[in-house]
């Protein structure tokens, strides 16, 4: 008995038609339309259309409990894959700010579920690829909770999955993440099966509607109130529902708010802050069973209605525009002029980031109108995790007289303002996202085209920042290597004694031969085998060099090389827990691969998080960085070792920032072959041979027998001299 429709919130061109007949546009219903139809091969006895979402660049549908896949660029249908239970509604979000990696993972997550579903026993899909395929989301304490199903949803602007819960005619929601999941959003009348509307822009507005009642939330369901009806200054109806009317259908866009009744009633507000109430224009005969309502821009709203054509089977669409800036001007509806000639911001409608430890400046301008003292209001969607400081002063005057307002804000994790309780903030590991808003306070209705100022920033990682390990001293440098070597398909051997292809200490069969990739590595760092070293790692950000880092890192020869160890040992470190290995962490890394340990799993042995006991203080301690000096101490051998570098510290970036080098031993002699202990035994007894002999010959030598031997070494070596002095002659 009503209408919906649904437009694309980042393809203004695109939207879809939902009444008795299914309509799908890419102009703005300009153009003629054939009803919407599915794949005969795909049909299961006659469609119904119970939701629809627009996921990124497709379009899904639940029909007859399944759901399907439209993309409308290609002309092409398939079937969503992984749903084994009946599911009839989908809930998604989409993000226009940019291609920003964070703002593509909100278009592409979709929820399906079956509405009204025991939440207990309820089985929830979600899709991180637009919908193509499902998994079974398991939602902590589920099965604890009571009530039925109301829906699913991703508030990306509190970063928090909810459920809203249904009992007894009360609804309330119930989050995922802390520190909203301890307890459940305010219960409100839930009378009627509500449709809930996201609103665009990730601000956290909600819409929930049906033909008898019309709340909105500011702060993704956590408050739910009724909207009021307004005449001039004056609140007629606390709520719709006491106006006695029946909503026929409702539309919004990031900002506004119009609503459509049987008894041909329009009426229309804002969604700013502070702002609760609907104005009702003057009735005209504008209301039908397929009326539909679409805002086309700021300001401007559209009542649409299908009529097919005499000849063709196609339909057009019968437009009805409505200037609301115009109506308002009406002195009939007694509406307040705007207090604000300007509201504006550089930021407005972009994405940022805000990594660990950082910190962003936005700025804005307000000018009011002559004898106005508007109050602008700065608020972020998710204050767990976004903290903000704002200061405002005059900023000089315009051509006219008006005094213009400067609005500094600066932004930063709310765990480093330090003025948060921590049962209050988010946990810092977990990326989140907020939105900022620029606004007026109890702004007029009558500021149409004063929007607020909005930004989305994702409290994550920062895609510019790369991490460089500091080489000044290359084996090229010193002439050990040659870089047009490197270059020539360079390889080289490690033998069999000095890797374990296996990762666990044990040498291998035969010996490796690796061939040298320099395009990725340069030409080797140089390190002479009997000073303990560590690498410089470097941050840059940009193309620009930020900081030494000092955060706690690891290291692993990729080809499996042992010969290296630690100079320092789970003791001497100062470890309060067993400290974490490459041995531990590979045998838990699964899908992971090699290169496994990262600040994910990362757990500091100086640490009280860390409950294992110190049980073998003696194994050398892995960790470089951080709060101690432990460097990397090489066995007697020279060669290369590429190392893979993993930046562990959990409370450094969000980013998993990590690189790759190599390094190149010299310096160190070759092993003897003979024991070490057999040429102490040798060179000890030699000594005191020559000590012994020093001491006995002159003695030997003052006896007679001592008097004979040195005779006969005399004549001999006379002997000897006549011989030589004969043969020089004859030559």
């Amino acid at each position: 008995m009503t209408t919906r429709l649904i437009k694309h919130p980042c393809k203004k061109n695109v939207a879809l038609y939902l009444g008795r007949q299914v309509f799908l546009t890419t102009d703005n219903f300009e153009s003629s339309l054939l009803p919407f139809s599915i794949p005969t091969s795909m049909q299961v006895g006659t469609p119904k259309v119970t939701s629809a979402h627009f996921a990124g660049p497709v379009l899904l549908l639940v029909l007859n409990q399944k759901v399907y896949i439209y993309d409308y660029e290609v002309n092409s249908w398939n079937a969503s894959v992984g749903i084994k239970h009946p599911v009839s509604h989908l809930s998604g979000d989409n993000c226009c700010y940019s291609e920003h990696p964070s703002c593509m993972d909100i278009s592409n997550s979709v929820f399906a579920y079956l509405h009204g579903d025991q939440v207990s026993e309820a089985n929830i899909y979600f899709s991180d690829s637009c919908g193509y395929t499902f998994q079974k989301f398991a939602y902590e304490r589920q099965a604890e909770l009571a009530g039925s199903l109301g829906g699913v949803f991703y508030f990306h602007s509190l970063s928090q999955v909810g459920l809203l819960l249904i009992d007894q005619g009360k609804a309330m929601f119930c989050y995922s993440h802390h520190p909203v999941n301890h307890s459940f959003g305010l219960p409100f009348d839930y009378n009627g099966t509500l449709d809930i509307l996201i609103t665009p822009g990730q601000k956290g507005i909600l819409i929930f509607w049906f033909e008898k009642s019309l709340l909105v939330s500011w702060n993704a369901g956590q408050l739910v109130d009724p909207v009021e009806v307004k005449e001039g200054r004056q609140i007629v109806y606390s709520s719709l529902s006491e106006a006695k009317v029946t909503i026929h259908t409702v539309a919004a866009n990031e900002n506004e708010l119009a609503v459509l009744t049987q008894e041909n009633h329009l009426y229309y507000g804002n969604l700013g802050v502070l702002s609760r109430s609907l104005v009702k224009f003057a009735d005209q005969n504008i209301w039908s069973q397929e009326a539909a309502l679409m805002f086309t821009n700021v300001g401007m709203l559209e009542i649409l209605t299908p009529l097919p054509d005499s000849v063709f089977l196609a339909f057009d669409f019968q437009k009805c525009p409505v200037n609301i800036q115009a109506i308002l001007m009406d002195p009939k509806l007694q509406v307040d002029v705007c207090k604000v000639e300007l509201l504006q911001g550089e930021f407005e409608n972009k994405m940022y980031t805000i990594d660990m430890n950082s910190a962003l400046e936005l700025t804005a301008l307000m000018i009011p109108r002559p004898g106005m003292s508007p109050v602008p209001l700065v608020m972020v969607s998710n204050p767990h995790s976004l903290g903000l400081q704002a200061v405002i002063y005059e900023d000089g005057y315009t051509y006219d007289g008006n005094t213009k307002h400067r609005l500094n804000i600066s932004l930063m994790q709310q765990h480093h303002w330090g003025r948060a309780d921590p049962n209050f903030t988010s946990s810092i590991r977990r990326p989140t996202m907020s939105t900022i808003t620029v606004d007026i306070a109890n702004k007029e209705i009558s500021c149409v085209d004063l929007k607020p100022l909005t930004a989305l920033v994702s409290v994550g990682c920062d895609l510019e920042k790369k991490i460089v390990i500091q080489n000044e001293i290359t084996a090229c440098y010193n002439g050990i290597l040659d870089p047009v070597a490197l270059q020539d398909n360079y390889s080289y051997v490690i033998e069999r004694d000095a890797y374990d292809p296996n990762f666990w200490g044990q040498k291998a069969t035969r010996d490796l031969v690796v061939h040298y990739h320099y395009e990725q590595l340069g030409c080797p760092h140089l390190v002479y085998y009997d000073t303990p070293w560590k690498p410089v790692v470097e941050l840059w950000r940009g193309g620009k060099f930020k900081e030494v880092v000092e955060a706690e890192y690891v290291l692993l020869e990729v080809n499996g090389l042992f010969t290296y160890t630690y100079s320092l040992t789970a003791g001497t470190a100062f470890c309060t827990a067993q400290p974490q290995n490459w041995t531990t962490i590979l045998e838990h890394a699964g899908d992971k691969g090699l290169f496994a340990w990262d600040r994910e799993n990362y757990v500091s042995c100086h640490t009280d998080d860390n409950k294992a006991p110190l049980r073998w203080p003696d194994v050398p301690y892995q960790i470089l960085g951080g709060p101690t000096d432990n460097k990397v101490v090489f066995d007697q051998r020279n060669g290369m070792y590429i190392f893979f570098l993993s930046i562990v510290d959990p409370h450094y970036s969000y980013c998993r920032l990590e690189t790759s080098f190599s390094v190149y031993v010299y310096g160190a002699f070759p092993m003897s072959v003979i024991p070490q202990e057999s040429t102490v035994f040798l060179l000890t007894g030699a000594i005191l041979l020559t000590v012994w002999l020093a001491y006995i010959l002159p003695k030997l030598l003052s006896t007679e027998k001592g008097l004979r031997l040195k005779g006969f070494w005399v004549r001999l070596y006379g002997r000897c001299r006549q011989s030589c002095a004969c043969w020089q002659g004859r030559r």
